[in-house]
């Protein structure tokens, strides 16, 4: 684990409004939770701002997305400097729903990266296979070739988080096994070494994000690879809580 600051973000995606955020902020606050546990919520663009303002200080805010620039003839796009300019500290960029529904490429998204992280924000950058690509055997090859696209642009990786999806396994119910899991962070962890450093590999922290629950997150917790969560669905209930103190 090597002192790696465990990370658990919560991705809210397209829910949520001003009550049930209000809810979930109120949840979070009066809750215990873990102080060696760092914290972020991923809330929709016109809730960055509420969402700042009701939950504790020492939870992060992310945007869902940020373009690779600062400003411009981009309608409906945000930049890095617009979340920050609201208190958002975080992005979260290359998310599978990105890739797959709005067709971004390793190169765009690798690009939004290095513009979001000369900004001052810090970045979770995702990364995971299809359920094809799985079945082929092709999961190593995927998440290479993704990481690859980051590691062009990126040079400091001091402020990424990465966060390791199988796709097959977000919104479906079916989870990855902690060894599954373990085994493509581990390869990770391989990949880093030989192609980016040593150093990075033991201080970057790697995050698992798919169908992670209250239930599976202590198991999940427990492999030496996996350094958090990105929490979908469950990020907006109650059990939230226990997945962000899955290490207690």
């Amino acid at each position: 684990m090597a002192g790696r600051k465990f990370c658990v973000g919560g991705n809210w995606k397209m829910n949520g409004d001003q009550k049930s955020i209000a809810e979930i902020a109120k949840t979070l606050s009066d809750a215990t939770l873990d102080p060696n546990t760092e914290v972020v919520i991923g809330a929709p663009a016109i809730y960055l701002m509420y969402a700042r303002n009701l939950l504790p200080c020492s939870i992060g805010v992310a945007g869902q997305n940020a373009y690779k620039v600062a400003k411009g003839a981009f309608t409906g796009e945000i930049s890095p400097a617009m979340l920050k300019d609201i208190g958002a500290d975080w992005v979260i960029l290359g998310h599978s729903e990105r890739r797959a529904i709005f067709k971004e490429s390793d190169e765009l998204i690798a690009e939004k990266a290095e513009h979001a992280l000369a900004e001052g924000l810090k970045v979770i950058a995702c990364i995971g296979e299809t359920l094809e690509e799985r079945e082929a055997g092709n999961t190593n090859d995927v998440v290479a070739r993704q990481m690859c696209a980051y590691a062009k642009k990126i040079r400091d990786w001091t402020n990424v988080v990465v966060a390791y999806e199988p796709v097959w396994a977000i919104g479906t119910g079916k989870t990855a096994t902690p060894d599954q899991a373990q085994e493509v962070h581990a390869y990770l962890r391989k990949w880093l070494v030989e192609n980016v450093s040593q150093a990075v590999s033991d201080s970057l922290r790697i995050q698992y994000g798919g169908s992670v629950t209250a239930a599976n997150a202590k198991e999940l917790a427990k492999k030496p690879d996996i350094d958090g969560f990105l929490v979908g669905g469950a990020s907006l209930k109650p059990e939230f809580v226990d997945i962000i103190n899955a290490r207690q």
